[in-house]
């Protein structure tokens, strides 16, 4: 089928989901659970095919995200059943307001209608994204890039063959066969149709869609995140957090990518944060992390000398900015310049700094003593997600269920006229 035919049958596949019941989308979640396990498989020997095209056309982190096992695979299971745990607001009155005029006037939580979703090189994002708009009553159209194609093409035949098992209507979820360009103009312009597109990859995916799309589009996921570490800061906690953030999985958006030191610790926090990152992972067999470094910094450690373009770039890899600051209110300005939007952490003992870091950055998660690793649907009690938004409407942060509805109003009376 063409892209244009596929986005129209999924489309006229939405008055299924009308008479679902939240018994019946979880019914068919645990389906599609069932089916992923039974096809791991397949999954896993097309996954390997993959991998193997990929191999030398994109980084070796990249590629960890391409990559699939049992264990990945079964998480991508288990998040199907989490997903059907998770309440279900389909329906549910926002709000209740009755007029001085008798009309009572309620406003109520409903689907979306067709969202489709644009990724790349995430396998596992194939069923995060049909667990959520299953959940909350939408259709789904799927857009993998090339290098997952197969891996998602098998994903989503085990999830449509979970559906059907469970007495669903299959074309609830569908994915383009086409991968090229004018597959994802098709999908970003096919207005009337797409009722919400939501782009989960790099920043040219991203900006190629909120800069083409004439549908409904949500700017997502870039994470130029960053860890502030104050001059109040428990350094052996700061060095523990940024091990995490920077090298636990380097190419998720919520990775670290600058690190800002106050100047009052930079003699003493610098060092160990070498020693943390590129001594002892080289030591230990592991790839060190590249440290750019501003002339502060590059005066206290040796590491690679920084150009301001690194301060405003998703390394997405094992390379971390690094910048000494004078202040809080250096660190803030700073991040207010070169901030996505996406994840920010403050590590300080200090109450008044916490607190003015908390309100005065504007990014869509901000912590205090903790990883930014953290920012994600599982993590959050989303089950998954559909991806992070870094905007601020109608979704901000990472994307649930509540995110992939909208709400109308139903207004009851009894013959009133204006």
């Amino acid at each position: 089928m063409t892209t244009m035919e596929i986005i129209r049958r999924t489309r006229a596949a939405r008055s299924s989901l009308h008479t679902l019941t939240a018994e019946d989308k979880n019914r068919l979640l645990l389906s599609m659970a069932q089916s992923l396990r039974q096809h791991t498989d397949d999954i896993l020997a097309i996954n390997a095919r993959d991998v193997e095209a990929a191999r030398g056309k994109i980084s070796d982190v990249m590629l960890d995200r391409l990559r699939l096992d049992e264990g990945r695979v079964a998480a991508m299971a288990d998040g199907l059943c989490a997903v059907s745990r998770l309440p279900d607001h389909t329906g549910r009155i926002l709000s209740e307001v009755k007029r001085p005029n008798g009309m009572t006037i309620y406003k109520k939580q409903v689907p979306l209608g067709l969202v489709a979703i644009i990724y790349e090189s995430r396998p596992n994002v194939t069923s995060d994204a049909a667990a959520l708009a299953i959940k909350s009553g939408n259709v789904c159209v799927l857009r993998s890039g090339r290098e997952a194609i197969g891996s998602a093409r098998a994903i989503t035949a085990a999830l449509k063959k979970g559906i059907a098992a469970a007495g669903g209507n299959p074309d609830i979820l569908n994915i383009l066969e086409d991968t090229s360009h004018d597959s994802a103009r098709q999908l970003m312009q096919a207005k009337g149709l797409v009722d919400l597109l939501i782009p989960r990859g790099g920043a040219g995916l991203i900006r190629a869609c909120v800069e083409n799309a004439t549908v409904p589009c949500i700017e997502t996921g870039t994470g130029i995140c960053h860890v502030y570490v104050d001059e109040f800061a428990d350094l052996e906690k700061a060095v523990k957090i940024i091990i995490n953030a920077k090298t636990s999985r380097p190419s998720v958006c919520n990775a670290e990518e600058v690190c800002l030191v106050h100047r009052a610790v930079a003699e003493k926090f610098l060092p160990m944060l070498k020693k943390a990152l590129v001594d002892d992972r080289r030591a230990a067999g592991q790839i060190p992390v590249e440290l750019r470094l501003d002339p502060a910094a590059a005066r206290i450690i040796p590491g690679t000398p920084a150009s301001e373009r690194d301060f405003d770039t998703e390394f997405l890899d094992y390379i971390l900015a690094v910048a000494v600051v004078g202040s809080v209110d250096a660190a803030i300005a700073h991040i207010l310049q070169h901030s996505t939007g996406h994840s920010e952490a403050i590590v300080t003992e200090n109450a008044e700094n916490a607190r003015r870091f908390e309100e005065e950055t504007d990014s869509a998660a901000v912590y205090v003593n903790v990883s930014t690793r953290f920012t994600d649907g599982g993590e959050f009690g989303l089950g998954c997600e559909m991806g992070i938004s870094t905007q601020k409407l109608h979704a901000r942060g990472p994307m649930g269920l509540d995110e992939l509805s909208t709400y109308k109003y139903i207004i009851h009376g009894n013959g009133q006229t204006r």
